[in-house]
């Protein structure tokens, strides 16, 4: 079993890799400084490095603890950075409006967040679990704990410091979940001076990573009653985001 002594070397090590990952970015951004800048929603320019960089480190920490949790929290930032990428000035809000461009033949970012990280949730779930009942609720989990941390990304801080709130009482668990918690904190704990100083946002990328890994780090410490009550709740917060942020269907 895992120690309590180890869940500092997570924090630590999540924490210490994205803080690394983010000055690498801006000394040399990938494709050019403009690809990795946008403007946030008070209209000031800020990077994306931020994002990228919690998605890795804190899918490094957490593969140290289960590689399904690593591999579900990889895959979702990598669909969150797909998103941040090709999506960049999409209008569209809310999954109902990704699936009918999809049905009209358009691939957009959102559609590859929905199906990408779903798919990425059970296989994740299927590697964390033994029993098929359980595997599917660990995978509805992973992506919808990944789902709901990006629906509070709407101002500076909030989807690092959700991540944060949400995480604390973890730190009491023993065993993996704990270890996995702690590196979904450490990540957060990185970035949120940045994004609360408006000089970077985490983007898609960062907080459906961060998302995932709070989302593995449910699976890892609930038996079954534990994670229906979790993919109940993530489900509904889900649903209720997604017709809030789709202006048709909120009127």
């Amino acid at each position: 079993m895992i120690s309590r002594a180890r869940r500092p070397r997570s924090f630590l090590l999540s924490a210490a890799l994205t803080r690394a990952g983010q000055a690498l970015l801006r000394a040399e951004p990938p494709g050019g400084r403009r690809r990795w800048e946008r403007k946030n929603y008070a209209g000031r320019t800020v990077g994306l490095y931020a994002g990228p960089a919690a998605a890795l480190a804190t899918a490094v920490a957490a593969a140290r603890v289960h590689p399904g949790a690593g591999l579900a929290v990889l895959a979702a930032g990598v669909c969150g950075a797909y998103d941040d990428v090709a999506g960049a000035g999409d209008p569209r809000r809310g999954f109902r409006a990704h699936l009918g461009a999809l049905r009209g033949g358009e691939v957009t970012g959102g559609s590859v967040k929905l199906f990408g990280i779903s798919a990425a949730g059970l296989v994740a779930g299927a590697l964390m679990k033994e029993r098929p009942v359980d595997k599917v609720l660990a995978g509805v989990v992973i992506a919808g704990a990944a789902h709901c941390v990006n629906l509070v990304d709407v101002r500076p801080g909030r989807a690092a410091g959700a991540v944060l709130a949400l995480g604390a009482p973890g730190l009491l668990r023993k065993g993996p979940g704990g270890e996995l918690t702690a590196a979904a904190m450490g990540g957060a704990a990185a970035v949120l001076p940045d994004d609360l100083g408006e000089r970077e946002m985490i983007g898609d990328a960062g907080a459906h990573a961060l998302g995932a890994a709070l989302g593995a780090a449910v699976v890892a410490c609930n038996g079954r009653a534990g994670l229906l009550a979790h993919a109940l709740a993530v489900v509904a917060a889900t649903a209720y985001g997604d017709r809030a942020s789709d202006p048709v269907r909120a009127q």
